[in-house]
């Protein structure tokens, strides 16, 4: 009780100064606190501004065998993800800086007075003094216009929303992402003005002003309060990385007038709590012209108070637990027509879109994760004494701690630029948003494990709050899409982009007396990369001058990536598809080369305007660089050697005769 007393105290507090920031500024964002006033880049002679927006790129693009004009981040469909990204968002001014930090502080304290992450993990839900909070702070629509009753904020200053969360509480981080950044997010993107006035004002407040369908009859209104939560229904028992395969179906009455839904859903975050979904299922599509019939995915807005929508009980999980999961099942419920989202067919774009598009948020949050468990380690390193010194004297530790200080640099960096490319209206960052989901999954896991391993003993006792946060992390290397599946996407993109190059070098072919200065010139840039020759990529001129270093193994890992993907192609084809050992490697080559130039970009824009911290940014980034640059080339050398395809061989083998005799197949040591 006393708790609870002090909440509302903290709360009520916390309410009065967000409204005296909002007031005086007008601003409702957060900003990355290390931004800082934005000056010119006066090195930077190639810069372009891209949409108005005043975003720089400070690093241009380098595609294999060609420099480019466009900044980093103006990509072509075409082109590969090595090098997709760009500047990191524009600082802000002293004003906006001023009122930006009177806002993140009440935020911050929020979470650390009001909301209890142990307490809402016993509960199995969140505590009822922490969703007024965030109610009061416009949490549930944090993106929705301000005229469709929400926050309205950019995609960057969303990204800082989530981080702060991220850095308190991921189950309550989930609850959130689960109902916007992809539970409405189709209505968002997709939906026409009368869906979007519909429903985005009450699930933007979080509010369930009625239970009733108004729109179809017999519905009749009730004044109930609670929680309008939203949720993404894609996932079902038969498909899950295979989206595509799903067996919910929709089918058109002979009226016109509705469609009766039948399947069931698994693992829907928010499944068991919301009110309205987006649920995708087979509907049948008759081609005018042939006649023929198919099925095609399509989206739909669905309403529990339809009727015939239930929920299974909440699952039992590793970590999350009170971010609510559960089965929903449809059963002939009637759908509206006018509810059908973004178009007869096209529920496949809408899913993948809604995707893509909300994965930006998850590298912003696990950052904030990152930023406390490293935190907590570092203080324990300080502290401890061990055999007569503090435990950060020593060079494992100092080791340990440097390489989590590097990955959420870089993880960080990520965030930002995907964020700042969406809020240019860059038409595609799918490849970014896969690598920073891969990426910052991975170094948040890392890193609360390095975190735990320093902290010892007490790094695995729940009193640290160290523990919880690694069974939280588990999830985010599986849903909305699987690491796995992503590290394909990654790599098939980059042989696609290579096999669009090899196509039209081949077409040179057919007709060499006209095209011989392109052959030429392509010989001559393959001659050099085989004998590592410098091919005429440079950064020079586009990053800090001390930084140059860290551009040249920049640009000499992007030659190696086009060279090692051409070489996959000419020895496989197209069965390279299916050659997923090497892919895996290509992939985890095109994300430390991104992870790199990300880097680089921050860091020579930290050393470019002074900031107080530029010279330890030169340091992380020059040491990221440094490692990472090693590790591209194991990666591609593993991928195209003869020796590896006997291991990838090998592998195969055991793994069959494992599943072919479902056991471990060797013989015990002691013989039986």
């Amino acid at each position: 009780m006393m708790r609870l007393m002090q909440s509302k105290v903290t709360l009520d507090r916390w309410r009065q100064l967000w409204s005296k920031s909002t007031a005086t500024s007008g601003l409702r964002l957060l900003s990355p606190s290390y931004l800082v006033t934005d000056q010119k880049v006066k090195y930077s002679r190639n810069i372009k501004t891209v949409g108005g927006s005043g975003h720089r790129g400070g690093v241009q693009r380098v595609l294999p065998g060609k420099t480019t004009d466009q900044p980093l981040g103006a990509r072509g469909g075409s082109e590969p993800p090595v090098l997709a990204a760009s500047l990191l968002p524009s600082a802000l001014s002293p004003e906006q800086a001023q009122v930006l930090q009177a806002m993140v502080d009440p935020c911050a304290r929020f979470f650390e007075e009001v909301n209890d992450a142990a307490a809402n993990e016993e509960l199995g839900s969140i505590e009822e003094e922490t969703l007024a909070g965030l109610k009061s702070m416009g949490c549930f629509g944090l993106q929705v216009p301000e005229e469709l009753g929400g926050i309205g904020l950019t995609n960057t200053q969303y990204a800082r929303m989530v981080e702060v969360v991220g850095m308190h509480d991921l189950g309550v981080g989930i609850t959130l992402g689960a109902h916007q950044s992809i539970g409405f997010k189709g209505i968002l993107l997709f939906g026409n003005k009368s869906q979007k006035e519909k429903y985005l004002p009450r699930l933007a407040s979080g509010q369930k002003p009625w239970q009733g369908c108004r729109c179809l009859p017999g519905s009749l209104p009730s004044l109930i309060p609670g929680e309008a939560y939203a949720a993404f229904c894609l996932t079902e028992p038969s498909s899950g990385s295979d989206a595509a395969s799903i067996q919910t179906v929709a089918e058109l009455s002979p009226c016109g007038g509705f469609y009766t839904l039948k399947g069931s859903k698994i693992w829907i975050s928010n499944g068991g709590t919301a009110e309205v979904f987006t649920v995708f299922a087979k509907t049948r599509i008759k081609n005018v012209t042939t006649g023929e019939e198919t099925d095609k995915i399509s989206a739909f807005i669905v309403e529990r108070a339809f009727g015939g929508v239930s929920s299974g009980p909440p699952e039992q999980k590793m970590g999350i637990q009170c971010s609510n999961t559960a089965e929903v099942h449809f059963e002939d419920v009637k759908v509206p027509t006018e509810n059908l989202l973004g178009g007869l067919g096209r529920g496949f774009q809408v899913a993948m879109h809604i995707l893509n598009n909300g994965r930006f948020g998850m590298a912003s949050a696990l950052a904030g994760t990152m930023r406390s468990v490293l935190l907590k380690a570092v203080d324990h390193a300080a502290d401890r004494q061990q055999f007569g010194k503090a435990i950060s004297c020593f060079g494992a530790i100092q080791e340990k701690l440097a390489h989590m200080a590097m990955l959420l640099y870089v993880t960080e960096a990520m965030a930002y630029v995907l964020s700042a490319n969406m809020d240019m209206k860059v038409p595609d960052y799918k490849l970014e948003a896969a690598i920073s989901k891969i990426f910052a999954s991975e170094a948040a896991w890392t890193v609360t494990d390095e975190s735990i391993q320093i902290l010892g003993g007490m790094g695995y006792m729940k009193e640290t709050g160290v523990e919880k946060v690694m069974r939280d992390l588990r999830i985010f290397r599986i849903f909305e899409g699987t690491n796995d599946i992503l590290r394909l996407f990654v790599a098939l993109s980059g042989m696609e982009y290579a096999g669009q190059t090899l196509r039209g070098l081949r077409k040179n072919l057919s007709d060499p007396l006209l095209h011989m200065g392109a052959i030429y010139k392509e010989v001559v840039m393959r001659a050099k990369r085989k004998v590592g020759v410098p091919t005429g990529q440079t950064l020079q001129g586009l990053v800090h001058p001390e930084l140059e270093d860290c551009a040249a193994l920049v640009t000499r890992a992007v030659e190696l990536f086009g060279e090692t993907i051409e070489s996959l192609l000419l020895k496989y084809g197209a069965e390279v598809t299916d050659k997923q050992f090497h892919l895996r490697r290509i992939a985890d080559a095109a994300i430390d080369t991104y992870a790199m130039a990300v880097a680089l970009s921050r860091a020579s824009r930290a050393l470019s305007l002074g900031q107080p911290t530029a010279q330890h940014e030169k340091l992380l980034c020059q040491t990221w660089c440094q490692q990472a640059f090693l590790r591209v080339q194991a990666s591609l050398r593993e991928a195209k050697s003869a020796s590896w395809e006997e291991v990838f061989t090998s592998m195969k083998l055991i793994s069959d005769t494992l599943v072919e005799h479902r056991s471990t197949v060797a013989s015990h040591p002691l013989g039986f």
